[in-house]
């Protein structure tokens, strides 16, 4: 019975370079959101948005928000120490999911309805960072080189 368990503990480390590309692609499609949206963080809309949703030291947040969206999706993509670039996206998504997409505040029904969407988007985004954190960044990865 054990040495089933072995076979097939061993067989399961064994990554075929498809499954390598799928996890690569994944993770490009994970990160694609953050490494687009960081860099518009640093722009005067972007900070008077955030302003005007109550987020306080607005100015300072958002680049600083921006900082943490960029890197930890650069770590993720390149797979270099990806569980701390998965960290630094759950510490970039709770505030921002919480201050940004406060559906239950909004009065509007429509615009409820679509801050609800955004509120579920960023939740399902910080499980795939939360899975990241703890399970890294699978094969094809500098962090998969390193550990060689």
């Amino acid at each position: 019975m054990a040495t089933n368990s072995v076979a097939i503990s061993s067989g399961a480390d064994a990554t075929s370079f498809s499954q390598g590309a799928v996890v690569v692609l994944g993770r490009f499609f994970f990160v694609l959101i953050f490494l687009m949206s960081g860099p518009l963080h640093f722009s005067k809309q972007e900070v008077a948005y955030a302003a005007a949703q109550g987020v306080p030291l607005a100015s300072l947040l958002v680049p600083f928000s921006g900082v943490l969206a960029f890197s930890g999706g650069l770590s993720i993509l390149l797979g270099y120490r990806a569980k701390l670039g998965a960290w630094l996206l759950v510490l970039f998504l709770v505030p921002v999911t919480v201050m940004m997409h406060n559906f239950w505040a909004v009065h509007d029904p429509m615009m409820a309805q679509v801050h609800m969407a955004f509120f579920m988007k960023n939740v399902s985004m910080l499980g795939g960072a939360l899975l990241i954190s703890q399970f890294g960044a699978g094969p094809f990865s500098l962090d998969a080189r390193r550990s060689r």
